[in-house]
């Protein structure tokens, strides 16, 4: 049942009656941009550093190694919302909650980036940061996945002119990060260090198009 607030909310748009896309675009990337910014306000220094400030600014590799990690993760984030988005005319009030939820993760994800950045190479408490880093990486991931699904259940929320081979292929996309994030979790249990470059591989194959790269090297070589 709608509430009373949900009716004034959703409006008649193209295709039926929901949120207009443009609001909630604007606000999602608003909620991206703060959460970016964020990530390197975390790092810093120790008081006194002048006194060595180059060992100083080396010493900080772990923040530098979370920040990049987590900078990416936020960048394959949004474009995986973007491409969700892109491929919705309009939401309804399922699909707004679970687009608060998506962006209650991502905002949430500078605090553990700091915790992982402090743990790193502290035996036991780097295991647990690192576990509890990729746990918030696997929610995150989920949660799109979660947001698209709904989406292509919902159908009439949806483009009318995707065919039913462009949706599979896109919820196939839309889950590649679940297994990966998943392995580097139960590898952090055993090796925590190798886990976190395990994110940062993950992170790095979600955000670079290998494919579109691989295409183009063989356009150029025909």
């Amino acid at each position: 049942m709608t509430t009373n607030q949900e009716s004034d909310t959703l409006v008649p748009v193209a295709g039926g009656r929901g949120l207009p896309m443009t609001r909630l675009e604007a606000f999602s990337d608003g909620v991206f941009a703060i959460a970016i910014t964020l990530l390197v306000l975390e790092i810093a220094i120790p008081l006194g550093a002048e006194e060595d400030l180059l060992g100083a600014l080396v010493g900080q590799w772990p923040s530098y190694l979370a920040y990049v990690i987590s900078y990416l993760t936020i960048g394959w984030v949004w474009i995986g919302h973007s491409a969700t988005t892109s491929h919705v005319e309009r939401a309804d009030g399922i699909f707004l909650r679970l687009n608060l939820l998506l962006l209650m993760g991502v905002a949430f994800l500078p605090f553990p980036t700091k915790i992982m950045a402090e743990y790193l190479g502290n035996s036991e408490p780097e295991r647990v940061a690192v576990v509890f880093y990729g746990i918030v990486l696997l929610v995150i991931a989920l949660l799109l996945d979660v947001l698209w699904r709904y989406a292509v259940r919902s159908r009439e929320l949806l483009r009318s002119d995707l065919s039913d081979d462009e949706l599979a292929g896109l919820t196939r996309k839309s889950t590649a990060s679940l297994g990966m994030f998943l392995g580097s979790i139960v590898l952090g249990v055993f090796l925590p260090t190798f886990a976190v470059f395990a994110y940062l591989i993950a992170s790095a194959y979600l955000v670079i198009p290998f494919r579109t790269i691989r295409q183009a090297i063989a356009r150029r070589g025909d």
